[in-house]
């Protein structure tokens, strides 16, 4: 007796239906890959920015403490005090410490190999031996290993407020002449703005301080 229903052949896919089949699962594949990079990517930046980000803020910390305690004039009867250039921002600052006399010590801020670093001299009371920290600072001399702030800073522009505008600070390699004409200038500044060019941003991050009392 024959069936009802007649029985039919089991098809599978064919070659052509496979390759497709394939073709589709890889472009998903590679489009899926390439989001989860971007992602991954867009992390990486995210964190390298917050990371920079972080350091440079505590770099202007440092810097914004330092500024709060300059050397007044008084102190260094009319002494250099404060120079500065495209790498380096030089300048005179007062060491309190509890129970003791104050003390002063030359702080260099300086860009080298891309790295912001700090170095504070030995603090003294006697002048002609901050004369001699100047003089070393000045000429790089100085053996005082510094503190590594901040990589990734290409220059710096150090400018003072003063009588209502913003004035050139004196730089490290001027002449004498030029110092002395330039240091009364200094004493009296009122504001101090800092310029730090970071590798790969379009411009400068800039922040200014108080010179605080004269």
């Amino acid at each position: 007796m024959a069936p009802a229903y007649p029985l039919r052949r089991a098809r599978g896919f064919t070659l052509i239906e496979l390759l497709v089949a394939v073709a589709v699962l890889a472009i998903v594949a590679v489009l899926g890959w390439r989001g989860l990079d971007g992602i991954v990517r867009s992390r990486q930046a995210l964190t390298e920015q917050m990371e920079q980000t972080r350091g440079i803020q505590l770099a202007l910390a440092q810097l914004q403490s330092d500024m709060e305690h300059r050397a007044v004039r008084k102190q260094l009867r009319s002494r250099e005090t404060l120079a500065a250039d495209s790498d380096r921002m030089i300048f005179v600052r007062t060491v309190l410490a509890e129970s003791e006399p104050s003390r002063l010590q030359v702080v260099t801020y300086r860009i080298r190999d891309g790295v912001l670093t700090r170095r504070e001299s030995r603090a003294v009371r006697d002048l002609l031996q901050l004369d001699a920290l100047w003089a070393a600072a000045i000429s790089d001399s100085d053996a005082t290993p510094g503190v590594a702030l901040q990589s990734g800073v290409e220059s710096m522009a150090v400018r003072g407020w003063r009588d209502g505008g913003w004035q050139a600070v004196t730089g490290v390699q001027s002449s004498q002449e030029q110092k002395a004409a330039a240091n009364t200038a200094v004493q009296d500044l009122d504001g101090l703005e800092l310029s730090l060019q970071l590798q790969g941003q379009a411009g400068p991050l800039v922040k200014a301080f108080l010179m605080g009392e004269k």
